[in-house]
């Protein structure tokens, strides 16, 4: 790690490096460091403010869900244009920036949805992705009737994503097999919030990943598995890595995921239930969200984040998503008048293990990001499911608690170190949507988006001091350690010691260009490759089948019972060390891994340039401290 100052003008990091060195203009504001970490402030890939969903409308907009992103640390947002069946994607395109544009308080860019398929279609796919700054587009393979697109479809619009240089993604669910699970739930009268995970099980989410993973090798097209739930699928992405050789796959997964599970669906209350709703949804295994959190990428259940980690093992360039629901809650201790705040799609896992178990994911690199997947209703909108689960409008909160959750099962566990966390919260992100160096980066030239971090700041979540709009909170009362002591927004001091100050407006639409580097020169450059020595190279051994929820790990993935920072740990940027070692060297006397001694970089995969360190803002002109300026 590296000692350095911070200077910062017009919104853009314009020095780093030694005091010593630099001349402060006069008139400067400098912030104390001192013993803090600097990070690249957060980027949430998955959010829906004022999404229309239900028969009614999400209550956080535009200004509540970011002003509550920055709240939590979060800098930037990526949100989702979801076009009505039929709807022109052009015409939805300017409703979202529209509702956004004059209202956000931090930058943000738009995925876009293709919720039906047609010639026109594809020509407006085109179109946004060479002048209107969208290289992203969500595919569902659930919500039959709705949203849902046919296999054929599904392969048509991987190849025009591939021909775009834009990015495929998938909300993977088997909804032919949901519809049918729902008709034999209701006619057996089961109408509660349980029903939801009961119709969703882990194998409907990680058979669709699998076969999401097998269309994209078929197109020799990139793929992006939003919000992984489960151990499942997780396992199935690691064996599409495992099988294929050429096509990227990318995971995500959530805070709901990781810091929560399933089991709240059985809560006797049942708008505690409800309010965990969310598809797909938590699973009630409570080893979850360690094993996403190990193989980190957007999956809800188990099933699912394993079925990302055998795509990436087999060389497929799949990337997985896991949400902060995903890792902050489990299904287990809800009381049963709350559970319809629980309800997503995917649901939440109800097994209490699942939040552990997705961290895991993350920790292995076979999920990349970390999205919340905010999508909020407050209790009189979630009581339009009260006789009937599928009448639960879908969605959680977690923009605002997204960062603090993954610290705290992620760092504060030892499951990760300090430089996993910015990659999984903020650099993979910038670089899979094609915005680094200017996110996701500490360097001049960047943007000015940046934290200050407390690691030892301690915070109990609740709905009482949360920013967001709704009156229920997935994570009540979960104790977080480390806490944005100041987020700065463009240059823009926003949060300070707690006290939040934002203007409406004050954000910026943010273009995603086509073609990301990291995406599109690992897809060119393995695309060639016969498979025969895939696992060779990568230096992964086979997935053990008979083993229904775990993963084998190669000694050079071995992380310590615990992190533990030394005494050099204090300021951390996304283009330094990373936690997913390549080797088994820089071990501690006891065999551990040294986390300090770490020889790889948090970007190598996504970054040609040499390593770069991170920093520490110590010894100022005219002084002993630290701070920027």
């Amino acid at each position: 790690m590296q000692q350095a100052d911070i200077y910062i003008e017009d919104g853009t990091i314009r020095y780093v490096g030694s005091g010593a060195d630099f001349v402060v203009p006069g008139g400067c504001r400098t912030i104390d460091a001192t013993g803090k970490m600097i990070i690249p402030g957060g980027i949430d890939p998955h959010t829906h403010f004022q999404l229309e969903f239900g028969g009614t409308v999400a209550v956080d907009d535009f200004y509540q869900g970011t002003k509550a992103a920055v709240a939590g640390g979060t800098t930037t947002v990526i949100d989702f244009v979801i076009p009505k069946k039929g709807e022109s994607l052009l015409e939805a395109y300017d409703t979202w920036r529209a509702r956004a544009d004059s209202k956000v308080v931090c930058d943000y860019g738009l995925h876009v949805a293709i919720t039906w398929w047609s010639k026109s279609v594809r020509d407006e796919m085109k179109i946004l992705c060479q002048e209107r700054g969208v290289n992203s587009f969500k595919c569902f393979m659930a919500y039959k009737g709705l949203f849902q697109v046919t296999d054929s479809e599904l392969y048509e619009i991987f190849e025009t994503c591939k021909e775009l240089g834009a990015v495929a993604q998938v909300h993977a669910e088997n909804g032919d097999v949901i519809a049918k699970n729902v008709q034999k739930l209701l006619a057996a009268g089961v109408t509660g919030p349980e029903g939801h995970e009961l119709s969703r099980t882990e194998e409907v989410e990680a058979e669709a990943v699998n076969r999401a993973c097998v269309i994209a090798h078929q197109t020799n097209c990139p793929l992006y598995v939003v919000h992984v739930m489960s151990k499942s699928a997780g396992i199935e992405l690691a064996r599409a890595r495992r099988r294929y050789n050429g096509v990227g796959i990318y995971g995500e997964t959530l805070a709901a995921a990781l810091g929560t599970d399933g089991t709240h669906y059985t809560d006797q209350c049942w708008h505690h239930a409800a309010a965990h709703v969310l598809s797909p949804p938590l699973r009630p295994d409570p080893t979850t969200p360690e094993f996403l959190m190990k193989l980190l990428a957007q999956v809800t259940s188990k099933l699912a984040a394993e079925q990302v980690s055998q795509a990436r093992r087999r060389g497929l360039l799949v990337y997985g998503e896991t949400l902060a629901s995903s890792l902050g809650c489990s299904l287990t201790n809800v009381k049963p008048n709350t559970l319809a705040y629980y309800v997503t799609s995917p649901p939440i896992r109800p097994d209490p293990e699942t939040p552990r178990h997705l961290m895991k994911f993350l920790a292995l690199d076979d999920l990349q990001t970390t999205g919340s997947d905010n999508c909020t209703f407050n209790k009189n909108q979630k009581e339009l499911g009260r006789d009937d689960f599928t009448k639960i409008p879908n969605g959680v909160n977690g923009v605002e608690d997204r960062m603090s959750v993954v610290w705290e099962k992620g760092v504060q566990t030892g499951l990760i170190d300090p430089q996993r966390f910015v990659a999984i919260t903020s650099t993979n992100a910038a670089k899979i949507f094609n915005v680094y160096p200017k996110k996701g980066r500490i360097a001049p030239g960047s943007d000015a988006d940046v934290l200050i971090w407390d690691p030892k700041a301690v915070r109990t979540i609740s709905a009482a001091t949360h920013h967001q709009a709704c009156d229920f909170n997935i994570f009540e009362g979960m104790k977080c350690h480390g806490v944005p002591e100041y987020v700065i927004v463009h240059g823009r001091v926003c949060v300070e010691n707690g006290l939040l100050r934002v203007a409406e407006g004050q954000g910026s639409f943010l273009e995603t260009p086509v073609n990301p580097p990291f995406v599109y020169d690992a897809l060119n450059g393995i695309k060639n490759r016969n498979g025969d020595d895939k696992e060779a190279r990568n230096g992964l051994q086979s997935l053990d089948l008979n083993q229904k929820h775990e993963v084998d790990v190669p000694d050079a993935y071995a992380l310590p019972e615990k992190y533990v920072p030394g005494p050099a740990l204090s300021i951390v940027s996304g283009d330094s060390a990373v936690s997913t070692p390549h080797s088994a060297r820089g071990h501690r006397p006891d065999g551990t891994k040294d986390m300090q001694q770490s020889t790889f970089s948090i970007s190598e995969e996504m970054d040609t340039s040499g390593n770069r360190a991170c920093i520490r803002v110590k010894n100022p002109p005219g002084g002993k401290s630290s701070g920027f300026w």
